[in-house]
This record gives structure tokens, C-alpha cells and sequence, in this order.
């Protein structure tokens, strides 16, 4: 055990380090990795056990400290183009076939014909009208 170089020991740790990250996808696993990676890399060149260390903390905590808020932008971020369904909602509609509170009617949504039915059960939408579509259930809108 003895004739195993620290920086042996320091990749061993970064592997560990990796295992956690795979296993949870906590990227602050993989950040103490390249930090163990790091610390290796420092080892090998001949570096004292307190500069290792050192080094690990260092990159370590700079990663967390740079990388991580940028990730989490990134991921708190909306896609900047919707598709399918989702594109659709927001749209505006006209009705083809007057649409009432018991029956649905069809519209015209994107260029093509779409069954809906109201949100609100009370109204009543005549033939012509534009309407606003405010979700898509199955194949049905539903406007307001």
C-alpha cells in the first residue's frame, strides 16, 4: 500500500467521485471530481500533500462557486421555441360550428379543424367569432 503514489489515491477519489454523480446526477459530484483530478495532476508534478490539498479545495469550491449558478440558469430557462401541442396554446381560433355549454363545436386552429369545447360551461360561441384556445386535452381545444 505504501508504494502507491498519492496521485494514484487522487484518482481513485476522482473515480469515486464519479460514480455518485452517475448514480444521482449531482454535478457538484463531478466538480469535486476534476478537483481530485486536479489535485493529481499536482501530485504527479511533485507537489507536498498540503498543496494537493490545496489545490483540490481551490478548484473544487471555484467550480461550484462558477459553474453551478450558471447551470442553474440554464436549466430554470424556457425553451425558446414551442412545438406540438404547446405552440398551439395562446393562439387564436375562429369557430366553424357554433360551440354552447352541453355540445362542442369545431374551429379552425392553424390552418386545420379541431373539435372544442368551452372553458367556461356558460358560454356560448356563434359561428365566425374568433376565440382565443387556452389548452389542448386529447384532440380537443378548449377555448375562451
Amino acid at each position: 500500500m505504501n508504494d502507491i503514489n498519492a496521485w494514484v489515491w487522487w484518482l481513485v477519489a476522482a473515480a469515486g467521485l464519479g460514480i455518485p454523480l452517475v448514480v444521482t446526477a449531482m454535478p457538484e459530484f463531478g466538480m469535486l471530481a476534476v478537483g481530485a483530478v486536479a489535485a493529481a495532476a499536482t501530485s504527479g508534478l511533485g507537489g507536498g500533500v498540503v498543496l494537493q490539498v490545496l489545490v483540490f479545495s481551490v478548484v473544487s469550491v471555484a467550480l461550484i462557486a462558477v459553474v453551478r449558478p450558471i447551470a442553474a440558469r440554464h436549466r430554470a430557462q424556457q425553451p425558446q421555441l414551442a412545438t406540438g401541442v404547446e405552440a398551439l396554446k395562446g393562439r387564436q381560433a375562429v369557430v366553424m360550428e357554433r360551440i354552447d355549454g352541453s355540445d362542442g363545436g369545431r374551429i379552425k386552429l392553424a390552418g386545420e379543424i379541431w373539435s372544442a369545447r368551452a372553458l367556461d360551461a356558460g358560454r356560448s360561441y356563434e359561428v365566425g367569432q374568433e376565440v382565443d384556445v387556452v389548452d389542448i386535452e386529447g384532440a380537443t381545444a378548449i377555448i375562451m
